[in-house]
């Protein structure tokens, strides 16, 4: 395992671990942090033999927010530069966002950009005594990862508003029904049950899962550009080794293996 200050990188198989790691400061990130995170989400999506990333949190909480004493003398003009070369902006903010799916466990604490980190991943696991707030209001600033546009459309706009305009905490089971999160299980099987979920991503077809992904993220862009081009994403499909694997693996009744070709 590599082990960095504030940021853990494992590989298990198929799976990039990611862990945040400043447990004595509730994990609020500083810049440091940041960087090593954008560096993690860059190593997810540039290394051929990763397939899905989870992000977890060391210690009882995900994440207390920013580290505001370190980040806000840093912000200029144009908001916070925070993605060194090679890494990618775990919002999707100030780069392109990560080409494989991510899945995040939480515990605990999360507010502010663990909030929009859980709104810009695609599973997201919450143990019952998770605690969730967008207090960026109450700090004199505005959510800038993504809430502003992600939460509104997960939860309805009535319903964003109502949190992203008050500060107010919210808990796991609103969590879930305002579509934050996915699923809320027992506190200490949160991580577990992410893993489970990512290894059965990971087992698919990496290039299907990856074409799944853009296509989904593109028609939430452009509903009818998508139409037209998703035809041609289903060719490409259809012409790798691993469609062919799979067509094999149906008829003779057999498991398959996929190998991202």
């Amino acid at each position: 395992m590599k082990e960095t200050s504030k940021v853990t990188v494992e590989q298990k198989g198929h799976v990039l671990l990611i862990g945040l790691n400043r447990p004595e400061k509730l994990n609020a990130a500083d810049m440091e942090m940041l960087q090593e995170l954008a560096l993690a989400y860059g190593k997810l999506d540039s290394d051929p033999e990763l397939r899905v990333g989870l992000v977890f949190a060391h210690g009882d909480h995900f994440t207390a927010g920013l580290d505001l004493a370190d980040v806000a003398p840093r912000l200029n003009a144009d908001g916070l530069a925070m993605v060194p070369e090679g890494g990618l902006d775990p919002w999707g903010i100030q780069s392109k966002p990560v080409s494989k799916p991510v899945v995040i466990a939480i515990q605990g604490t999360c507010f502010t950009l663990g909030v929009e980190l859980a709104l810009n991943s695609e599973v997201v696991i919450a143990a019952e005594n998770a605690k969730f707030a967008q207090l960026e209001v109450s700090r004199g600033i505005l959510p800038f990862g993504g809430a502003t546009k992600r939460m509104p459309r997960s939860a309805g706009w009535s319903n964003a508003m109502r949190y992203l305009l008050t500060g107010d905490p919210f808990d796991a089971a609103t969590a879930l029904r305002l579509g934050i999160v996915n699923e809320v299980v027992p506190v200490g099987t949160e991580k577990d049950r992410a893993f489970e979920i990512a290894e059965k991503i990971a087992a698919q077809a990496p290039l299907a899962v990856q074409a799944t992904l853009a296509s989904a993220r593109a028609a939430l862009l452009d509903e009818s550009a998508e139409d037209a081009f998703i035809g041609k994403r289903l060719a490409r499909l259809a012409a790798s080794k691993d469609a062919r694997r799979a067509m094999e693996a149906y008829l003779s009744k057999s498991p398959v293996t996929f190998e991202g070709n």
